[in-house]
């Protein structure tokens, strides 16, 4: 099953949506290791690219993709904006001019993306980031995809793989972020960027 652009505009804006909804509890998370603006932050970015998407319907992924970043980039503090920011304009190079994706493209989509992240963030699986989430979810789309699965089947299981991901930051100790400076201390908590990672890929698969 191919994934078509309107999908993709529905994926945003369902991201829109999630994390308006889980604002208050991403925050509260952040307020505990970090700077507790996690959920403000991507709440405010995703409302405006939520606000952009009636005037992006007739053009390509690569561009709504890329209009994504930018909004992000310009409008998201704290590090997330520039990770999520990076995340979709890495995603936008790899499916330029594209009016609907192959499973094989929207894997590299969302692989590019990830690359785009560690390239940012410079961080590694275990230093209890996005990428604990992210990172392995991705594979096994990638994976799956690559063995014959649908798209759906193939990303449903990568949500579970982010879903487990995500808990298992909990008691992992910080080793990036303003996290790091509490040390010992970060452990037991949960990370934010992991769980928004988990939202946005389950948005994405609600929408397919």
């Amino acid at each position: 099953m191919n994934v078509t652009k309107q999908q993709i505009l529905n994926w945003l804006q369902a991201v829109a949506k999630t994390i308006s909804e889980n604002k208050d509890y991403l925050t509260e998370l952040d307020a505990a290791i970090e700077d507790a603006d996690h959920g403000i932050n991507l709440d405010r970015g995703f409302k405006k690219v939520a606000e952009q998407l009636p005037q992006l319907e007739t053009k390509d992924i690569g561009t709504i993709l890329k209009t994504v970043s930018m909004t992000l980039i310009s409008g998201v503090g704290g590090a997330s904006g520039p990770l999520y920011g990076t995340f979709f304009l890495r995603a936008s190079t790899v499916v330029t001019g594209k009016e609907e994706l192959t499973p094989n493209e929207l894997a590299n989509l969302l692989q590019a993306g990830v690359a785009g992240v560690v390239g940012r963030g410079k961080a590694n699986l275990g230093d209890k980031t996005m990428l604990d989430a992210l990172f392995p979810a991705v594979n096994t789309f990638a994976e799956l995809v690559a063995k014959g699965n649908t798209t759906v089947e193939a990303l449903r299981q990568a949500v579970q793989t982010a879903e487990t991901g995500m808990k298992q930051t909990i008691p992992l100790v910080a080793l990036k972020g303003r996290a790091s400076y509490l040390g010992e201390r970060s452990a037991g908590h949960q990370d934010p960027g992991a769980i928004s990672s988990f939202l946005i890929l389950r948005a994405l698969l609600a929408s397919l």
